[in-house]
């Protein structure tokens, strides 16, 4: 090779190193004391700003450090054959939308080499390296379950050869679908094979162009990714554009065994606090929790579910399918309805941990505990006004901010929330059967970010220990009250949790809740091949007491569970103590069995 030619091809490897680095510089503006960075550049001789997250700023300052640098090495390149490159001019391809492609996917995807990886990645990662034609990949979820993480992590794993052929697409509600189209041809006529796009769901027209990615692109042998936090968005997009042309993984729920070994945080307590997404401060993950104060939990449901919803609905079928819950869109308030629907789902649920067992004056089981309790007994209802605190719990059910709203919340409109709430996959029903008589039925609603669930409980219960009459107890008596009371949502939600991990790991049997007369099964999981069924307690709890196995052991009730359910092949009691056989009761760590569901 002659000096020319070596200095040819330094000068087209410079080139390509360059255009896959951002031009530019970083600007900041204050507004309401908060500082906000921006991407200004030229643009087909046009000055151009995006907005750019805090988070990504040094990344965006070290990359068009670097550029600046390679433009200053070219040019020194090219004084030294001014006549080829006046012959034979490169023209550079100026991305429409925020592209990252060559070195700066080594730079964006490196800081998660350390993260573990979730359970779902595999999927992903089959579609990547698989065989699979002419489908795209929709990976999708509520904000901060992993998604964007997952992409990073399959892209850091990738040899120099695949990266070289790999495109990210970091989209923003200001994108269109002619400058995504305008960047997808340039990477396909330069031969890159595999294109993910973050965040997809945010350009308004989404939906109706979505075929574009299966039928054009994927279709000529792309590998295609597209993720995006408004779910409700994917499944119309699945339902119509990409009908039979897309796998979906939906990242939303996450259960205890990747809880525990994907953030490094041990512990059922710790799941009920903090469970349903992947930031919190443990060993694998740095991120604050969304549910570490009932404010944040109230801010997550109102960004990460409820503008999912809306945002969705306004870009399908061109906002026409509102169907009865568009006269709370067209008055701007169908993000509040939204929000309600989900406090009114937790306000039931710590109604009924409170009152079930409800007597005419007794604040249910925690009072009835407290009367109990063998070292510190306290009759609740001496030290608190039960009437007024029931009245308050109740009037926390009702909607509040009534005057503010110009449109009544019928029972229309919390139907159809609910079945949005079901779609995104935040809410599962469990049956509860009354036995012996089998037609009256029941649902059991289930949030399945427990965190979500705990925030705002614990915010109902501070506002109900504002009871004048409790509050001339001592501080150490209301500690032990509220306590105790906290204790008894724990308990529920633990069932809760064991119910919805059960039902979905087994996906062929049925998992109900089975009441009696008196009493009831916590769980039952019936197997329809083998016409037989396993009973359960589920406790709270540390501590072996026989009191804790009476229903298990009770003939009538077991005669009863197997005329319906086929002959019982196991009895157990779950709770958080040490796994140990009680004569014909297996008592069970929460947590190993948790982890060991579906293996």
């Amino acid at each position: 090779m002659s000096e020319n030619e070596d200095i040819q091809a330094r000068i087209a490897k410079l080139e390509e190193q360059i255009a896959s680095l951002p031009s530019g510089s970083v600007s900041t503006k204050k507004i309401n004391e908060k500082i906000y960075y921006y991407h200004r550049f030229s643009e087909n001789k046009k000055r151009r700003e995006k907005y750019i997250p805090a988070a990504e700023v040094e990344s965006l300052k070290t990359q068009i450090q670097r550029r600046k640098e390679l433009e200053a090495e070219l040019k020194k390149l090219q004084g030294q054959v001014p006549a080829v490159r006046k012959e034979a001019p490169v023209q550079i391809h100026v991305f429409q939308t925020n592209v990252r492609i060559g070195e700066t996917l080594r730079l964006f995807s490196g800081p998660v080499k350390k993260y573990k990886k979730r359970e779902c990645i595999s999927a992903l990662g089959n579609y990547i390296y698989g065989d699979v034609q002419d489908r795209v990949f929709l990976l999708y979820g509520l904000r901060r379950t992993g998604k964007t993480t997952m992409i990073r992590q399959i892209i850091a794993g990738m040899s120099d050869a695949d990266l070289e052929k790999t495109a990210f697409f970091q989209l923003t509600e200001k994108d269109h679908f002619s400058d995504i189209n305008r960047d997808m041809k340039y990477l396909e006529e330069n031969h890159y094979r595999y294109l993910f796009f973050d965040e997809v769901t945010l350009v308004s027209d989404f939906i109706e162009n979505a075929a574009l990615f299966s039928d054009i692109y994927a279709a000529c042998g792309m590998k295609i990714v597209l993720s995006g936090t408004d779910s409700l968005g994917f499944l119309f997009a699945e339902d119509e554009e990409l009908y039979d042309r897309c796998i979906l993984l939906h990242t939303t729920f996450i259960p205890y065994r990747e809880f525990e070994t994907v953030l490094g945080v041990r512990g059922i307590d710790e799941y009920i606090r903090y469970g349903g997404t992947m930031s919190l401060s443990g060993t694998h993950y740095n991120e604050q929790s969304p549910f570490a104060s009932a404010q944040k939990a109230d801010e997550y449901v109102d960004t990460a579910i409820a503008h999912n919803i809306q945002h969705s609905l306004a870009g399908y079928h061109h906002g026409g399918h509102f169907r009865q819950i568009k006269d709370l869109y067209t008055r701007k308030e169908l993000t509040s309805a939204i929000n309600r629907g989900v406090e009114d789902i937790n306000h039931e649920f710590t109604l009924e941990v409170l009152t079930r067992d409800f007597y005419s004056h007794d604040l249910g089981v925690s009072a009835k505990n407290l009367r109990r309790d063998q070292e510190n007994p306290m009759e609740l209802a001496d030290h608190i006004d039960i009437a007024a605190v029931t009245e308050r719990l109740r009037a926390l059910l009702e909607i509040r901010n009534k005057e503010e709203q110009s449109v009544k919340i019928e029972e229309s409109h919390r139907f159809q929330i609910r079945e949005y709430l079901i779609l995104l996959e935040l809410i599962h029903e469990v049956n509860i059967v009354s036995l012996p008589y089998v037609n009256n039925r029941e649902k059991r609603t289930i949030i399945s970010q427990p965190g979500l669930r705990y925030a705002q409980a614990c915010a109902l219960i501070q506002s109900l220990m504002e009871d004048d009459q409790f509050n001339e107890l001592s501080a150490r008596e209301r500690s032990f009250v509220t306590d105790r009371i906290l204790n008894e949502i724990r308990g529920r939600m633990m069932e809760d949790i064991v119910l919805l991990e059960t039902t979905l790991a087994y996906p062929d049997k049925e998992v109900v809740v089975v009441k009696f007369s008196i009493g009831e099964f916590d769980m039952l999981v019936f197997d329809p091949e083998t016409i037989s069924c396993e009973i359960f307690e589920i406790k709270h709890s540390t501590e072996i007491i026989p009191q804790q196995t009476r229903h298990l052991l009770d003939e009538t009730k077991c005669a009863q569970a197997e005329h319906r359910y086929g002959t019982i092949t196991g009895k157990y009691v779950l709770y958080r103590g040490e796994t140990e056989l009680v004569e014909e009761v297996q008592y069970v760590n929460v947590e190993e069995y948790l982890k060991g569901l579906g293996n």
